[in-house]
């Protein structure tokens, strides 16, 4: 009786031994993507949208399969700026700041993806571009700290009151990339 058993789960292969424990996996899959799924804010400062550097700040994003909800190009007043900058006003250099996040246009976007504000820090490098690793935004393309031609967001707090103040909820676009069963399954 044995043999016949796993004859007939090794006939139609394992389909009905397993297709119950399989089916439960995946959905216990989708629940866990549907909650890993993210948003966070990111600007390409004026030096990185004078150098010309937006296509390839774009690119490594969407090469690492995160999904573009919302851009804009603005240049921000200095007054925004230091909302913006808001947790930094304490700080010798906040002034500095704030002139230069509103001395020319910045491109602001909501990334969207399974750990993007962690993963995104990273792909963004250290705040000293000198610090940065190579194979990052800051390690390849910048060079000193006042010119360091990114920002991200650094939590899930920071990400949505960043969101908040660039951006008005209808401005996020909802959508079903035709990438995302390949990048987190189905």
């Amino acid at each position: 009786m044995e043999g016949l058993v796993l004859q007939m789960c090794l006939g139609n292969g394992f389909s009905g031994a397993l297709a119950i424990p399989a089916a439960v996996y995946m959905l216990q899959e989708q629940e866990v993507h549907a909650a890993q799924m993210e948003q966070t804010f990111i600007a390409i400062k004026p030096d990185g949208v004078q150098r010309g550097l937006i296509s390839e700040i774009v690119s490594r994003f969407e090469r690492k399969g995160f999904k573009l909800v919302a851009i804009k190009v603005v240049v921000p007043s200095k007054e925004f700026a230091q909302k913006h900058y808001h947790d930094l006003k304490e700080r010798p250099f906040f002034n500095g700041l704030c002139d230069f996040l509103s001395s020319g246009p910045v491109i602001a976007m909501v990334w969207e993806g399974e750990g993007v504000i962690k993963y995104g820090r990273k792909l963004i490098g250290a705040t000293d571009p000198q610090k940065s690793e190579p194979g990052t935004i800051r390690g390849d393309l910048a060079v000193v700290v006042g010119r360091n031609i990114i920002h991200g967001s650094d939590g899930p707090e920071t990400a949505k009151d960043e969101i908040n103040l660039w951006f008005k909820p209808e401005d996020l676009v909802s959508y079903s990339s035709n990438a995302e069963k390949w990048i987190y399954g189905e």
